[in-house]
């Protein structure tokens, strides 16, 4: 059986990428498979008859299903879809552990952890399942494309309900590293509580005021450096300078821990305080960025995970060797004052 209890593609993966399994309606008009192939799927007639004809539709038992197959109401029919042309995100996944297990990566930024949309092999999980021969490879939880550091896979089927379970039980302990402006006002240690909603189809998550907290963030500033610092050598292509925070005024650096898990949860709370995390394309407003420019990553890295083995009992600790992008390297700092206010 695959994931999810579903009975096994017969179809192997291409380039880490899964077969898509297609069911059947219950009843309906048509009288062979391919016209609800050609009314299902979003491609041209002449598309449907081409992969029908060189048996790229196949049933179960991975037997190629004919031109003129009738159609069969509740059947399964397994095919791999046409994948999107991508630009290579020309930064490695580095490995940090790998068991019987788990495996545990440094993600880097601008590589999405699963396939999806426009970013099919071009995963972490896709590129992975090639590299280490780990087709039934699968996340354990999920980061922002634009968020780099700290994730765990499971290497099958059988590990995975486990360490799923672990993350969304609350687990597992979570430290991100961001890069931010600063406002004196909030002190060196906060929480942020709000509630978060993003609607179907909207790629911002929003700050509903006067509804219960269902998001909450706990804040420590950790260091700071004046504005115009030079930044750390970065993974971009071309790395730009790094920005001030608004008004020009010096920059953080922040330890967040989520005590929630909501969809663009740390970079909504920070945006919504006034201090966005550096290079974020989303908050506070949405910026056109070409899918080939990776000269401004996000400063959000997933620094650390910690907690107990589900399966073993034993502790467990990763930490990424990343440094949040943007934030300028010790040695090449200017002296600051002791107070960045």
């Amino acid at each position: 059986m695959a994931r999810g209890g579903l009975p096994a593609s017969p179809l192997p993966q291409r380039d880490g990428v899964d077969a898509v399994r297609l069911r059947m309606p219950q009843d309906g008009p048509w009288v062979t498979l391919r016209e609800h192939l050609v009314e299902r799927i979003p491609l041209p007639a002449w598309r449907i008859d081409a992969m029908l004809a060189a048996g790229e539709f196949v049933g179960p038992d991975g037997s190629p299903l004919r031109p003129d197959a009738p159609f069969a109401p509740r059947s399964v029919v397994w095919v791999h879809r046409e994948l999107p042309e991508e630009v290579p995100v020309p930064f490695e996944v580095d490995v940090l552990h790998r068991d019987e297990r788990i495996v545990v990566v440094d993600k880097p930024p601008f590589l999405a952890t699963t396939p999806r949309g426009r970013h099919i092999r071009q995963t972490v999980l896709a590129r992975l399942r090639v590299a280490l021969g780990l087709p039934r490879l699968a996340p354990a939880h999920r980061l922002d494309r634009l968020t780099s550091g700290v994730l765990l896979l499971t290497t099958e089927q059988r590990w995975r309900g486990a360490y799923q379970r672990l993350f969304a039980t609350g687990g597992v302990r979570k430290e991100y590293l961001a890069v931010a402006g600063i406002r004196p006002d909030l002190g060196r240690s906060f929480t942020v509580a709000a509630h978060l909603a993003k609607p179907h189809g909207q790629v911002q998550a929003r700050d509903l005021p006067g509804r219960p907290p269902n998001s909450r963030t706990r804040v420590e500033l950790l260091d700071w450096a004046p504005a115009g610092s030079p930044p750390a050598g970065s993974e971009a292509v071309e790395p730009a300078g790094l920005p001030d925070a608004p008004g020009g005024g010096p920059i953080g650096l922040y330890r967040l821990h989520p005590l929630t898990g909501r969809t663009h949860q740390l970079r909504a709370h920070l945006a919504g305080l006034g201090i966005p995390i550096v290079g974020d394309p989303l908050y506070p407003e949405v910026l056109d960025v070409a899918p080939d420019n990776f000269s401004t990553p996000l400063a959000l890295l997933a620094s650390r995970l910690a907690f107990v083995d589900p399966v073993d009992g034993r502790r467990r600790e990763f930490a990424s060797a990343r440094r949040p992008a943007g934030w300028p390297d010790p040695s090449d700092r200017p002296r600051a004052p002791r107070s960045p206010w």
